[in-house]
């Protein structure tokens, strides 16, 4: 009989696979993690705090550095929190507007998801595709807002300008376009043999372990629970457009990725639909209040980014600053479960595990 020692050892916080100031404190015997404690805060910047010194409108380009791969959506919740709050109705095209920044903004996240994922387990070539795709992505939002990753379009009661000319026709070409990159990454790896060794039966877990550990997104989908805000809970215009929440019943690795595959097509879906339906003309901001005093009371929101469920909760005393601010961010929630995910697991499967998860950490640690 082998006799071994258990031995702690540090994954993280400067490591690649860690996706940003992750720490991962494992203990191992030999190849096998018998325990995993994850160390956060490494990134933690106060946003929520800092928040209730400024005014409403002050808070949105906080939001960009939360979640910075989906900037557009964080931007989106604040402004829906003060909107319900001081009841502002939002003009048609704005909307419009806000669907497309979002939506283009959730396959440009998913892209990143799908190409660093890919480089952690050894595959170099998707990481390139997906990166020069996102980058047409990130040129259309670059014309759209002026910024290329903390976009700060959003705008309480609307966005900041209008879309420039030739814009819309510009996402309209995109769509095929994409389609069609995302049929080649299903050829180059969902086919391959080795990356499904890599994911599939990987970091398996059940529907109830997912409702207990209050995962959302993709996360909690890969259980077969079907359930998007954008769907249960329409908020926006989102209750215009046809498209399907998209689930998996495994629970695995493999289950998360073809989630989050399918949800780039989904999202396809809306922006095509978006487009076609998109007003000749009209306002983009509505009738807004110099300085904003929302009521005294509460509000929170939902709605659905690209790691899940991401909320704004806004405490009111009258002011023109929040009295208390606070966010739900998803990918905090979701990392919950990892130490349950690691427990038993081989080393290899480390990073195919942390990647299934997606996490920001701007966001984890806020």
């Amino acid at each position: 009989m082998i006799r071994t020692e258990e031995m702690l050892l540090n994954v993280g916080p400067q490591h690649p696979s860690t996706h940003g100031v992750f720490r991962l404190i494992l203990k191992i015997d030999g190849e096998i993690i018998k325990e995993a404690t994850p160390v956060i805060g490494y990134l933690h910047r106060g946003t929520e705090k800092i928040a209730e010194d400024l005014q409403y409108t002050q808070i949105i380009p906080y939001t960009d550095r939360m979640d910075y791969l989906s900037a557009m959506t964080n931007n989106y919740v604040l402004c829906h929190a003060v909107e319900t709050m001081i009841e502002l109705e939002v003009p048609e095209r704005a909307e419009y507007l806000r669907v497309l920044a979002m939506e283009l903004g959730r396959i440009a996240s998913h892209l990143v998801w799908y190409g660093t994922y890919l480089l952690d387990i050894g595959a170099t070539s998707p990481f390139l595709y997906a990166f020069r795709d996102r980058e047409h992505i990130i040129n259309l939002l670059n014309e759209l807002s002026g910024g290329r990753l903390t976009f700060n379009y959003m705008r309480i009661g609307g966005v900041k300008w209008d879309a420039p000319e030739g814009w819309i026709e510009k996402v309209k070409n995109f769509v095929p376009y994409m389609r069609e990159q995302i049929e080649g990454y299903h050829e180059l790896v969902t086919g391959n043999e080795i990356f499904k060794e890599r994911a599939k039966g990987i970091g398996t877990y059940t529907k109830e372990d997912a409702i207990a550990h209050s995962l959302s997104g993709a996360n909690l989908r890969c259980t077969g629970v079907n359930y998007d805000i954008r769907k249960v809970e329409p908020y926006s215009i989102y209750d215009r457009f046809d498209f399907q929440v998209v689930t998996r019943e495994e629970g695995d690795a493999w289950a998360r990725y073809e989630c989050r595959m399918q949800e780039m097509e989904e999202s396809l879906k809306i922006v095509e639909q978006a487009v076609e339906q998109f007003p000749e003309s009209g306002p983009v901001l509505g009738k807004v209040p110099r300085i904003i005093r929302p009521p005294k009371g509460e509000a929170y929101v939902r709605i659905e980014s690209p790691r899940g469920e991401i909320g704004c909760y806004i405490a009111s005393d009258g002011k023109k600053e929040p009295y208390r601010l606070k966010f739900r961010r998803p990918s905090f929630y979701n990392l919950q479960i990892l130490p349950k995910l690691l427990k038993g697991e081989n080393m290899a499967n480390l990073v195919a595990i942390l990647g299934g998860v997606d996490i920001v950490l701007g966001e984890v640690d806020g």
